[in-house]
């Protein structure tokens, strides 16, 4: 088996050529990994004979999913260029910074941000814009396959050289640029493919963005790595994706998504009937997810299974068992080989014992060597010993099962006793009504502060005083006293990063400028 990630596509087009590596649903194109090889090759003679890309170099992506996006991922990697993938969704001052940040001597675009990437170009004087007019055979990134290079030199890469430059979504702070390399990536490919039981026969849908860790490395690139079958959307559609999943021709083994995505899936007309039995290995991450959701597709024979990780731990620490009788409701599994974590005190900074909160402190081989020009930001959260603090409050349980309660500085204060936020939104989603929710605190002159419930509803129509004290009494059902969500607001539309976190900073910055 390739060890190194620029020899996975090579590995598998040597053993077993005709295989279907990888298939674009808006395109309708796919390729063999014999193909797919050649087309990896054609590109890194291109990049480097004919656009000057040097060992090092930058990379940047500003496009919405496509085939291409691992193509450029690949070519970088024999290169030792540098993937620098960015969020499309963010303004041009957004961008401006990230990209005057990580310095990408070329950006490939999509059409639809042609606007945005001329305007970075020129703002942060990059030298060469490429467009991806994903299916077009007379495109800018068609043409320059087609006319590469026969050969080039590919560079000599270890473990510890750089793979990509990841940008965080700057929930606390300014976005700051994850620094992952070549080993983080294997080793997050050879411990998602053992437990999740990723093999050449596996095929996996894949829909989440891949400007975002979670959308390359789980479980798009772990299926590389075994010589299985990626098949890309443009971005996720619930509609769309119940169909493909459902679709007897397609027969997904593997699915990855965050609690949204899942949760968009369920409320879709059709899910009732849909048959996801071909389904072997559903994975949910990146935001805590409410056992409401994972229920829902239970009847299906699909049991999906909570990891957890980050853009900075290349993103996988814990897994659980594809086997639910080795699961354990609500946790996010048990720690993956060759890492360690610590429960840590936020106050006292000393270790909590088996079954209290504390802090999540991780040490392994997939922490990323630090951010990008952040040495002081890096020291923050990766200390002396090479322990990074995830901010996130959790326990484990007698048997090793890791439990996520909340973010540290998010838990609501009342009356000094702590209330989880994400406790609360996990019961607001099971009402019948609530399409989605998000829990805030806001100040309180007796209690110091209170919860309040953002809630997104099912029938934008039904919003009334009376629908509000409805939900508040349904929570009150459910949780102790001083849980009970105390005020409650509607929106159209809970803010939320790529990975699925409830932005929850917005809705407090909303809240505080009167507009909440």
């Amino acid at each position: 088996m390739a060890t190194q990630v620029f020899d996975w596509i090579r590995h598998h087009a040597n053993r077993a050529p005709d295989t279907t590596a990888l298939a674009d649903i808006r395109s309708d194109r796919n390729w063999s990994y014999s193909e797919l090889n050649h087309r990896i090759d054609q590109l890194t003679a291109s990049l480097q004979q004919s656009l000057g890309i040097e060992r090092g170099d930058r990379i940047g992506v500003l496009a919405e999913n496509s085939s291409d996006i691992f193509e450029i991922q690949f070519a970088c990697a024999r290169l030792g260029a540098v993937f620098l993938p960015l969020n499309w969704r963010l303004t041009v001052p957004e961008l401006e910074f990230i990209v005057n940040d990580a310095s990408p001597k070329l950006l490939f675009y999509s059409r639809q941000f042609e606007a945005n990437a001329t305007a970075i170009k020129n703002l942060c004087g990059i030298q060469e814009l490429l467009l991806l007019d994903n299916g077009v055979a007379d495109s800018p990134y068609e043409n320059t396959l087609a006319q590469a290079p026969t050969s080039y030199t590919e560079a000599t890469l270890n473990q510890d050289d750089l793979y990509a430059i990841l940008y965080t979504s700057g929930t606390t702070g300014l976005p700051k640029g994850a620094m992952i390399t070549h080993g983080m990536v294997f080793y997050n490919a050879v411990n998602i493919g053992g437990p999740a039981l990723i093999t050449p026969e596996s095929k996996h849908l894949s829909v989440l963005p891949l400007f975002h860790i979670a959308g390359l490395n789980i479980f798009s690139n772990p299926v590389f790595h075994a010589g299985g079958t990626v098949v890309v959307t443009q971005t996720f559609d619930p509609a769309e994706s119940l169909s493909l999943l459902s679709d007897p021709a397609h027969a997904f083994t593997h699915f990855f998504g965050v609690p949204a995505n899942y949760l968009f899936i369920s409320q879709q007309s059709a899910f009732s009937d849909a048959d996801l039995s071909h389904l072997k290995v559903c994975g949910v991450g990146g935001a805590p997810c409410a056992l409401s959701i994972l229920e829902a597709f239970s009847p299906k024979g699909v049991d999906v299974q909570q990891g957890y990780g980050m853009t900075e731990a290349s993103p996988v620490t814990h897994l659980s068992s594809m086997d639910p009788s080795k699961a354990r409701s609500g946790s996010i599994g048990k720690v993956i080989p060759a890492t360690e974590v610590r429960l840590i005190d936020p106050e006292s900074g000393r270790d909590v014992a088996q079954g209290e909160d504390g802090e999540l402190w991780i040490r392994g081989p997939q922490i990323m060597r630090g951010y990008l020009k952040q040495p002081e930001a890096t020291a923050q959260c990766i200390d002396a010993e090479g322990w990074y603090h995830s901010g996130d409050i959790g326990y484990v349980d007698d048997d090793g099962f890791f439990f996520i309660v909340d973010r540290v500085g998010e838990l609501i204060k009342y009356k000094a006793l702590q209330v989880s936020p994400a406790e609360l939104e996990a019961v607001l989603v099971t009402h019948p009504g609530v399409a989605d929710a998000a829990v805030i605190p806001i100040p309180d002159e007796e209690a110091g502060e209170i919860p309040k419930g953002v809630v997104v509803l099912k029938d934008p129509e039904a919003t009334s005083d009376e629908m509000a004290e409805s939900i508040m009494a349904f929570v009150a059902d459910r949780v102790a006293p001083h849980k009970r969500v105390r005020s409650l607001d509607f929106i159209d539309q809970v803010p939320k990063s790529a990975s699925g976190k409830i932005l929850r900073r917005v809705l407090v910055d909303q809240e505080r400028g009167g507009s909440g």
